[in-house]
């Protein structure tokens, strides 16, 4: 992200006096989930690079507890700046719990439209009615992810490492690992507001066939197929009659959104309750 400088690949021989002279395994694992992480394609945001991407966040999670269960880190961190890495912690598990919350909400809507189908003998309106409700609950998500992401934008300029810390390199790690777990929520709560994303990759598809033109075959076929906006598309339809939607084809593009909802709610939840034990431990070094 913009917000903090990424430091090339850090080379634990040579570094400042805030490591020891000899790599620890932990900082070694840490540092290479981090770079990982930091590798992987920020622009892809389909829900399987999505999912992939909370795995390896929680990895990475792992890898910062054993680290900041290290001495040298904690005499180090309780000098200074263990108050700093509290707040952000705060602020990861408040931008966490909105995208729980909001996954949450998308999966009871997307069970009770499906329930509605599923009664084959029910009047076509109570199937509207569900539609209804389903892109009503819709609104109201993508209402806190709007207030979500304005927060985000504050959380981003408290990842800027001040110039008295940029030789922490313990701290420089840490907050990169904040950062990397922000911008990854926030292609989460975008993936799950704003499915409609496909038209920013439409208009750089478009520039690439100008500067391309032998790959205009292979750019056509890198559209993202987002889940959301596959129901969206299909209840907006229902509702508004412009085309007569087989029940069963609906039933298989919620079926796909539910499967979808539930393997990011699975990274979600694990990723929060990595970032509470992290918490834990910075509370235990600020008391310390």
């Amino acid at each position: 992200m913009a917000a903090i400088e990424s430091n090339p690949k850090i080379n634990l021989h040579v570094r400042s006096n805030s490591f020891p002279t000899a790599p620890h395994t932990f900082v070694s694992q840490f540092e290479e989930h981090l770079n990982r992480l930091k590798s992987s394609d920020s622009a892809s945001s389909s829900s399987s690079s999505l999912s992939h991407k909370l795995s390896g966040l929680q990895d990475l999670q792992d890898s910062s507890d054993k680290f900041l269960q290290l001495s040298t880190t904690q005499q180090v961190l309780a000098q200074k700046w263990v108050d700093e890495l509290l707040d952000g912690s705060l602020k990861l598990l408040d931008i966490c719990t909105t995208a729980k919350d909001c996954l949450v909400q998308s999966k009871e809507s997307v069970y009770e439209v499906r329930s509605a189908i599923r009664r084959r003998g029910a009047e076509a309106a109570i199937i509207t009615v569900g539609s209804a409700n389903y892109l009503a609950s819709r609104k109201n998500v993508k209402k806190a992810i709007r207030n979500a992401l304005r927060d985000i934008k504050g959380v981003r300029n408290s990842l800027t490492v001040s110039s008295s810390a940029k030789e922490n390199d313990m701290l420089s790690m840490l907050k990169e690992a904040e950062s990397v777990t922000v911008s990854t929520l926030e292609s989460l709560l975008y993936f799950i507001s704003e499915p409609k994303g496909r038209s920013k990759q439409s208009r750089w598809s478009a520039i690439s066939k100008l500067m391309q033109p032998t790959r205009v075959a292979c750019d056509c076929q890198e559209i993202v197929t987002n889940e959301f906006d596959e129901v969206d598309s299909a209840l907006k339809s229902l509702i508004c009659q412009k085309k007569h939607a087989s029940a069963d084809n609906l039933q298989g593009d919620l079926e796909r959104l539910e499967m979808c909802i539930e393997d990011l709610e699975i990274g979600v939840e694990g990723l929060s309750r990595k970032l509470v034990r992290n918490r834990v431990s910075l509370l235990n070094i600020f008391n310390n």
